[in-house]
């Protein structure tokens, strides 16, 4: 029997992603829905998130919304409101896809951490021993606002893996940097900071970044930054595998994530969720100069941004948040160890992120004993985060209480669905 080399090398791929999980001891049950009252929700409580939802979309404060809600690993609230896409009059279904931006960041720390339970690297590492251009980093001393030319002087250490995972690394972030003269180095130099559909690879992405001058010494303080685009391709130095097959084979085909990517395949684009703005009081589809919006289904699908690339949906990403709350694991696969998940849960910014309510760790902002006593964010401990296009999450280890909002805006919005929506959920637990 003849084998053509192409399908030798896809099977070898496959056992050695097989091979790399190992299977879970407690196996809970998959994240399906039940009765709210038989996992300890109200179901009055929680129509009275239903009754908020609906007033905001009939009051056109959003185009909008997918909501879910899951407690003790089961599904107790899962819900679409108004329309998907405003132009054609598509309404918005629960399974539809949504770019998740910034919640991508947390997907490829857990890649990340995935590889290190595998003693591949130690998170004190110089990112500079796996990608060389990062050796001998510089701070930016001077800027020339006629040309974005700058002078640089040399940093005082160089930057690790645990910097780039919690934006403690002194990287800037192009278009969305709160320091203007780093949006105009950034957009000189042409780094991709996230969205496009031209042939660039996150290789050529990053060496160029590597080059480009830091905010200030690494580990001396907190400012969000592409370090989760450097790990991406950090990712696949180390796997030696692209990025996203990394993803597919290790992480979502394992978890069921069967709906996300980084470029949907052409069966899933007429799911994906149009970006809204408001103009006039109306809401129509919103494009930018500065990225593509068609990311995700047209162009190159060469690009696969660590930091913000991804799209999914609210049941997907519930999976991933409840693999967490299982202690690592989840559809008899064990992703992280507990130890692992404990590490990544704790506090690795001390009081750089300059709230005492929350604190950032390896790939989430953690609510603090402060933060749980100001009420309405949830239990110490909850781990949460947000995307650009309006999105949100949050996990509750001590409810074991899970709520997603999937929502897909940009510019100025009445939108106050993100706070009450989790000090509800919060307030719907009946046990």
């Amino acid at each position: 029997m003849k084998y053509h080399l192409t399908s030798i090398l896809l099977l070898g791929l496959l056992l050695l992603s097989t091979c790399n999980q190992s299977p879970s001891v407690q196996e809970p049950p998959l994240l399906t829905p039940v009765d709210p009252e038989s996992v300890g929700m109200s179901t009055d409580r929680l129509n009275r998130i239903d009754n908020m939802l609906q007033e905001t979309v009939d009051n056109g404060n959003l185009p909008g919304i997918v909501a879910l809600v899951a407690r003790k690993g089961k599904i107790v609230f899962h819900k679409a409101y108004g329309s998907a896409d405003r132009e054609s009059g598509r309404e918005m279904k629960s399974d539809d896809i949504f770019r998740i931006a910034s919640q991508t960041k947390a997907i490829t720390s857990t890649a990340v951490m995935m590889l290190w339970e595998e003693g591949k690297f130690r998170l004190d590492d110089p990112i500079s021993k796996y990608i060389p251009e990062f050796k001998e980093p510089q701070l930016l001393e001077s800027f020339n606002e006629s040309d974005s030319s700058f002078t640089t002087i040399p940093a005082d250490h160089e930057i690790t893996i645990r910097h780039l995972l919690t934006h403690t690394s002194g990287i800037g972030y192009g278009f969305i940097d709160s320091d203007d003269r780093f949006r105009k180095i950034f957009g000189k130099t042409g780094i991709v900071d996230a969205w496009t559909t031209e042939p660039i690879t996150i290789e050529q992405n990053i060496k160029k970044l590597a080059k480009l001058p830091l905010h200030f010494n690494p580990g001396e303080e907190y400012s969000y930054s592409e370090g989760l685009d450097v790990l991406g391709y950090f990712i696949e130095v180390i796997s030696g595998m692209p990025f996203d097959e990394f993803l597919r084979t290790r992480l979502f085909d394992p978890l069921g994530m069967d709906d996300t990517w980084f470029y949907l395949p052409d069966s899933k684009a007429d799911r994906l969720v149009s970006i809204h703005k408001q103009e006039d009081g109306n809401w129509v589809r919103f494009t930018d100069h500065r990225y593509d919006v068609n990311y995700p289904v047209k162009g190159a699908k060469t690009f696969f941004a660590g930091g913000a690339g991804l799209s999914s949906t609210a049941r997907d990403y519930a999976i991933f948040l409840q693999m967490y709350l299982n202690g690592g694991e989840y559809n008899g696969v064990r992703i992280l160890s507990p130890t692992t998940v404990r590490s990544i849960l704790g506090n690795h910014t001390a009081d750089l992120f300059g709230d005492e309510s929350v604190y950032y760790g390896l790939a989430f902002g953690v609510l603090t004993e402060q933060g749980a006593i100001n009420g309405g964010s949830g239990s110490e401990g909850t781990f949460n985060w947000g995307g650009y296009f309006n999105t949100q999450y949050f996990a509750d280890p001590v409810e074991q209480t899970i709520g997603i909002l999937m929502k897909q805006t940009q510019g100025p919005v009445n939108d106050e669905t993100g706070w009450k929506f989790r000090q509800m959920v919060g307030t719907a637990v009946d046990d």
